[in-house]
């Protein structure tokens, strides 16, 4: 049997170069999280416009603004409705349903836990819930101090790694307590 190591990308793994022995996973240098900044309706007027004119333009646009700005506030619902000729029901369905559309600022760092069936059966209810009584907070929200937003994730695709997570949008296996608390200390550090 081939021994694969596991290379990590953007989400995606891969058998290709060797981990070092410390490591269950190497993370490949890759494009970090955008930050959160100051919603402007004029620059999310000229998002909505850039991209309104495509077929099913509600999540692209969702998506734009949410890049942009890290957050889609409830401003931006009627600013698309109208763009897209929807109602504000429809708007406030798709930011509801789907769970990367956040509706207030997150933290200056985003922490995705996976809350699928294999990092459950590898412990990961009970670091998550020791994680968040941590530190003070329920899925979905941040720090007081405003470092760590803490989300939920519904399969990363790492489950050979499990229990995974996503830290500002690289993958991380294998997770424990020690590494969980250095994050932690990452987050606050920055």
């Amino acid at each position: 049997m081939a021994d694969f190591s596991i290379v990590a990308r953007k989400g995606s793994i891969a058998p290709e170069a060797e981990l070092d022995q410390s490591s269950p996973i190497r993370i490949l240098p890759g494009e970090k999280m955008s930050k959160s900044v100051r919603w402007d309706e004029t620059r999310a007027s000229e998002i909505i416009g850039a991209h309104a004119s495509l077929d099913g333009a509600a999540l692209p646009v969702l998506h734009a603004l949410r890049e942009e700005f890290g957050f889609i506030p409830d401003d931006a619902i009627p600013l698309v409705a109208s763009a897209l000729n929807l109602s504000r029901a429809e708007v406030h369905g798709v930011l509801t349903f789907y769970h990367d559309f956040r509706r207030a600022p997150p933290g200056r760092h985003i922490l995705k836990l996976c809350r699928a069936e294999a990092c459950q059966a590898m412990n990961a209810p009970i670091l998550s819930r020791d994680l968040l009584a941590k530190l003070g907070i329920d899925w979905g929200e941040t720090t007081p101090d405003g470092a760590l937003t803490v989300e939920g994730a519904y399969c990363l695709g790492l489950c050979m790694c499990s229990p995974s997570g996503l830290y500002d949008g690289e993958p991380i296996g294998r997770l424990d307590a020690a590494k969980l608390e250095a994050l932690i200390q990452e987050a606050r550090r920055s």
